[in-house]
């Protein structure tokens, strides 16, 4: 339905509350006609305050990155607030961002900025970049709001060194690259899966029926959701939020289990006796923990799905604590990319291993030809011998190169856990700003507070050679130096 819209801009300081929030807004609000949005600078959008406040109301929350709201000029400009965030106040740019007339101009209440602006032309159901509906219950606020949705590259940008994606860098291995050359050349044939099917099947000792092949390994959480009726689905937490994102978009309740530091270890007796899904990574994305086998083979059993995310399991030498060769262990579902070692995250590719009827089961959700013919070629050539082997080496490399980053990390940090793949996850003072300022300085890392269970100052950060680690462990340290921590955003 079009018609009128008002947008309320906020700018508030770390830890404001809903009722602050709300409190702040019905001082100013005048009568609105149409839908309302909140708006306000993206690190503050994943406030648990200010996404919690948006869901009491059912407004929709919008997140702006602050190049954005700088680009917006304000009529009650402040100095502090430009030095601090480039805007010179969040809340009258959030307002005005959208278009229309401000018609409240900033007012401070408390720990909270408002300012308003309506439009005359707001669609009242339509959702705009970096928007969160929270109008819907599919949002569990138990343990704060966050994006499921948001992944790593959409930190990345031009002239920003990534370290917020957990891919393979550089170039493609020369064999690779072949195989995909010669697999186009294939491409007017529709694809035949059972080569690549029967070498996944071969690598892992299984049998060809337990081997499901999905166009990125991502696939597999939507038809474990399609194919699945759990009456008590538990997912492990902080972890890979894609899971949960599809139960929910599927309609199943979710139940979180989170993890604490400073191990972030899962303890498997705290999972619930009941639960007939439990879905868990190893190692685990993104606190790079490797649990034990052990303690994850003693989740399976009889009337239980046991979904382990082991993307990243080819990160770590030797693979010690993986299931995938397991095949007595009760609705054990294990999952694998070729995404991560190998650098194929456009090319979709991935796979399941599992018993063959619950593989039956999510193969019926696929539609007919759901993997490409390079994907295909790519799953065939990686699971040989000599390309497993080549994984293993790249592995120990990363073992390396990890320690050479830690080393270099400036003491302030604060190393969560004990990482053992691709990606560290640190602790930061100040971490939402820092990470803005990172960006400024043409670094992309990943923020953490779209993890259930992690806050605005972990930042997930990307492996890569010991000189551009070394060389961002630098502008991290000069970008640690002049932050305030209490400062208000405002």
């Amino acid at each position: 339905m079009t018609g009128p819209g008002t947008t309320v801009g906020v700018g508030v300081s770390t830890g404001a509350t809903a009722a602050e929030v709300l409190a702040a807004v019905d001082a100013v609000l005048p009568a609105p006609e149409g839908p309302v949005r909140l708006a306000t600078l993206d690190v503050r959008a994943a406030e648990p305050g200010v996404r919690e406040a948006a869901a009491r109301r059912g407004w929709l929350l919008t997140g702006h990155p602050a190049a954005a709201l700088a680009a917006v000029p304000v009529p009650t400009p402040s100095a502090r607030v430009a030095a601090a965030v480039g805007t010179a106040s969040v809340a009258e740019a959030a307002a005005l961002l959208g278009g229309g007339r401000l018609v409240v101009s900033k007012r401070v209440h408390g720990r909270v900025t408002v300012a308003v602006a309506v439009s005359p032309d707001v669609q009242g159901n339509d959702l705009q970049d970096g928007d969160v509906d929270l109008r819907h219950d599919d949002v569990d606020l138990r343990h704060g709001g966050v994006d499921l949705r948001h992944h790593g590259d959409a930190e990345v940008g031009p002239g920003l060194v990534d370290l917020a994606v957990n891919v393979r860098a550089g170039a493609l291995p020369a064999w690779l690259r072949a195989v995909l050359v010669d697999a186009l050349d294939a491409s007017a044939a529709y694809p035949d899966p059972r080569p690549a099917r029967a070498a996944v099947a071969a690598a892992h000792h299984r049998d060809p029926a337990e081997v499901l092949l999905t166009a990125g390994a991502a696939e597999t959480f939507t038809l474990v959701a399609r194919a699945l009726r759990p009456r008590r689905a538990v997912v492990v937490h902080p972890s890979f939020t894609e899971p949960e994102a599809a139960l929910r978009a599927a309609g199943h309740p979710v139940e979180r289990l989170l993890l604490t530091g400073p191990g972030y270890r899962l303890d498997p007796a705290a999972v619930p006796a009941d639960a007939d899904l439990v879905v868990v990574g190893n190692p685990t994305n993104p606190t790079s923990v490797l649990h034990p086998a052990a303690d994850l083979a003693a989740l399976a059993r009889p009337g239980r799905v046991l979904l382990v995310d082991e993307a990243f399991a080819d990160t770590v030498p030797g693979e010690p604590e993986s299931l995938a060769d397991r095949t007595d262990l009760p609705g054990l579902l294990v999952v694998r990319s070729l995404t991560k070692t190998w650098g194929l995250a456009g090319l979709r590719v991935g796979y399941a291993l599992g018993p063959a009827d619950l593989v039956a089961a999510l193969a019926a959700q696929q539609p007919h030809w759901p993997v490409s013919t390079p994907a295909l070629a790519a799953l065939a050539a990686c699971a040989t011998p000599t390309a497993r082997a080549e994984a293993e080496e790249v592995a120990h490399r990363l073992t390396e190169h990890r320690a050479a980053l830690l080393a270099a990390l400036p003491p302030a940090v604060e190393v969560v856990a004990e990482p053992r793949s691709s990606f560290v996850l640190l602790r930061v003072p100040g971490g939402a700003r820092v990470r803005e300022r990172l960006r400024a300085r043409g670094w992309a890392v990943r923020r953490g507070d779209t993890f259930p269970g992690l806050t605005s100052d972990h930042l997930r950060v990307a492996v890569r050679d010991p000189e551009t680690s070394r060389a961002f462990a630098s502008a991290l340290t000069e970008t640690l130096d002049p932050i305030d921590t209490t400062e208000e955003v405002r």
